[in-house]
Formats: C-alpha cells, structure tokens, sequence
C-alpha cells in the first residue's frame, strides 16, 4: 500500500473465510455476486470461475430453493476440477434454514453464509428461524455475513423506532430514523448470534443502502459502534456510468476514511454484457485509491486540438487490453508486475513528462508534430519508434521491460 496523507485503517476482527482473510490487517477484498440460475450447475461453476479469474476473491450464489441448493456440492466440484479455489457465498433468504437442515451437503460446500435479518421469517418464526441458521452456521463452523437492506429492512423493528422517534420533544426525520433502523438491525442480529453459540470472529456485517449520502452515513455510525469486518456496497447502484459513479462516490469516501474490509460493485449489467465488469470496477477503486494494485495502471491523455488523430486512443485501448490478458501469465512468473504503471500520451505538450513519471511510457506525435514516438523507461528515452508497427514495436518492449524488471532471479546465477 502506499503512503496515503491521513489514512489510518479502522481495527476489525478478522474472519477467515476459506484461504481468504477479510478484515484485521488484510486487504480489502473484492467480491461478486452470479447471475446464473443456481440449479444450472455448469454455467454457474462456469461464471464463477471467469469472475475468479477476473480477480473477484469470493464469490455469492443465490440459494433459494432445494434444487439450488442441491446443485451448490455439484459447483463447489466442478470449481475443484477446474483448480477454481475460491469460496463460494451462500445468499439465503426467506428459506434458508429449511435448505440447511434439507440438504446438509450445501453448507458443507460454502465458505460462509449471507442472511438477511429482514427477510429471514416474519413475526413469531423470525427468531427461531434466525437461530436455526445462527446453529447450523456455527456446527459447521462457517463464518455468517448479516446482510441487512434498507429495502427489505425488519419492518416491525422499523415501526417501534419510528413510534418511539414520534414521541420524542423534537422528532427526526424518517429517513434518519430508518438509518438508525438500519444499524440497529445489524448489531442487534450480531449480538443475538453471538448468543446462540456463534463466536465473534465468524460474523461480518453489512448495511446495504441505495443512496450515496445514506450509505456514508450508515457506515460511518456503525464503524464507530463494533469491530466487525464490514462489507460495503451500494445496493441497486444501477447501470453503466451511474452505477459505477455512485458506486465510487459512496465506497471512495469511506475506504479513505478506513472504513471496510470487503466489497462489491452491484452494478446492473448491460443487457449481454460482461458480469466481471463489477470485479474490475472495484479492482479499480481500489487501486486508483492507493489501497491496493491488481494490475498495471495505464495513463492516457484525453485528447485536444492537438491531437486530432485517433491513434493515441486506438493505442491506450490496445495496451490496457493487452495487460489485461497478460495478467494471469505475469502474475505467476513477474511478483510486483501488478504495481507497474504505463502512459500513453498524445502529444508533446504533456507526453514525455507524463511517460518519464510512469515505468514505461510512449509519447505519440499530436497533429503537425514530427511522426516519432520516443520511448521512455525508468524515466530515461530509450528509443524512438516510427513507421506502421508502432503498436506491436511498444508491445514489445513492454514484454521485455516487464521480464527485465520483474524477473524472478536465477537462483543458478553466479555459481561455479
């Protein structure tokens, strides 16, 4: 992690989910969430292991019927078999306690259950169907996240508060009543398990809200109140640019404040798109923050008058792209390959100096500029390119500039 002006991590108990750590001194963790029919065993365990190998270090799939749950032991298989080891996230709702007790085998095949303290029974069976969870998850030692929802919050605790606030000399808002609502859900349930047998070091919370401000606001009380690991996220956020602003508004504010140890970008995927793209959202929160790296960064200038021509553009898109396919192979041979930054520039107002400050840049020749393109690495110019194969010449000598500076040493060098 870098040195960041002002950032102190808040204390939380870590849980161990699996080979996965989420809170204590660990990094924040990136998760996702299926959107595959769960009883579809293959294209689930399919999903799951492109969101894996997007970087997405845990993975929730909904468990809502006894078929679902039937299928979970059939994916956590196929995970195996594909050498896929990351735990997989039962979402329980309205149910769960009875696919728990139906089907032993899917807890048994779940790094951790997720509840809703809302949804999980209404009126006299909330409680005991709360607790049949609590003792399942705690016999099989698996760790619980206690998941409320503004929009599904306990709406029978929700009336009490807002008929207490009601007779207050000076009562508050409705919406600042239902945040208090919100984490008074959470810790409640979180005591109430600890209660029941489950030990404080297997509960993670988190209190979902649609709204920036809100969720802010939430959290910020609720870091202030426990040491649980919390999971933050917008719920809803929305689709494309929205989504993903929103998103980055709300967890940007908190994770600089120290606040959460895991989270998820709930971004609504356009209709055929891409379910990683939420994996890499969050990757990418959380590497422009300084807080961790997960692939190199490649800077690119937006354009002006002076760069008329769409090659810079063409270019930026072309290395990001290539990086990316990179990764899983320099991840395994280049350790510290992922802090890497690269800049493709556009012209010389602002190229060379931007291409010395990264590791590896190029500035291209902007409109009416002689048609070179110096190479800058470890803020020296090592090289001009010119001609047709500028791209593919830059590709390269990224290569060989990743295998020169992040090479692991031969431990045969130097011996007789």
């Amino acid at each position: 992690m870098e040195d960041i002006p002002g950032y102190q991590r808040r204390y939380s108990v870590p849980v161990r989910i699996g080979h996965v750590t989420v809170g204590g001194d660990a990094p924040v963790v990136v998760q996702s969430m299926t959107n595959t029919d769960t009883v579809d065993e293959v294209r689930t365990a399919i999903q799951v292991a492109d969101l894996a190998r997007a970087g997405s270090e845990l993975v929730r799939i909904t468990v809502n019927s006894e078929e679902a749950a039937r299928a979970v032991p059939g994916i956590r298989q196929r995970l195996d078999d594909m050498g896929v080891d990351v735990p997989l996230v039962g979402d329980f709702h309205f149910n769960g306690h009875k696919l728990l007790r139906a089907v032993p085998a899917c807890g048994e095949a779940l790094g951790k259950l997720r509840i809703n303290p809302g949804n999980v029974g209404k009126g006299s069976r909330r409680d005991p169907q709360f607790a049949e969870v609590i003792e399942i998850a705690r016999d099989l030692d698996r760790p619980i996240r206690i998941g409320v929802n503004w929009g599904s919050l306990d709406q029978d605790l929700l009336a009490r508060m807002m008929d207490e606030n009601a007779r207050r000399p000076e009562p508050r808002s409705p919406d600042a009543v239902m945040r208090d609502a919100v984490v008074t859900s959470s810790l409640d349930s979180a005591e109430r398990a600890e209660s029941l047998g489950l030990p404080h070091d297997r509960i993670i919370i988190s209190c979902k809200m649609s709204r920036v401000q809100d969720l802010i606001s939430v959290y910020q009380d609720l870091a202030g109140r426990c040491e649980y690991p919390l999971h933050l996220g917008l719920t809803e956020a929305g689709m494309g640019s929205k989504g993903i602003v929103s998103s980055t508004a709300a967890l940007a504010v908190l994770l600089q404040q120290g606040i959460g140890d895991t989270i998820r970008i709930s971004l609504t995927p356009e209709p055929g798109g891409d379910r990683t793209q939420e994996v890499i959202v969050a990757q990418e929160i959380l590497q422009s923050m300084g807080l961790r790296s997960f692939t190199p960064m490649v800077a690119a200038c937006p354009g002006c008058g002076r760069t008329t021509s769409t090659f810079f553009q063409e270019l930026a898109d072309e290395i990001q792209t290539h990086v990316r396919d990179r990764m899983p192979v320099w991840r395994e041979q280049y350790p510290g390959v992922e802090s890497m930054t690269l800049a493709v520039m556009g012209c010389v107002v602002n190229g060379p100096g931007e291409s010395r400050q990264a590791d590896i840049g190029i500035s291209l020749p902007g409109t009416g500029e002689k048609p070179v393109a110096p190479v800058y690495e470890d803020g020296e110019k090592t090289v001009t390119l010119k001609g047709e194969t500028i791209a593919d010449d830059f590709k390269d000598i990224v290569e060989a500039y990743v295998a020169r500076r992040y090479g692991r040493a031969d431990p045969a060098a130097g011996e007789a």
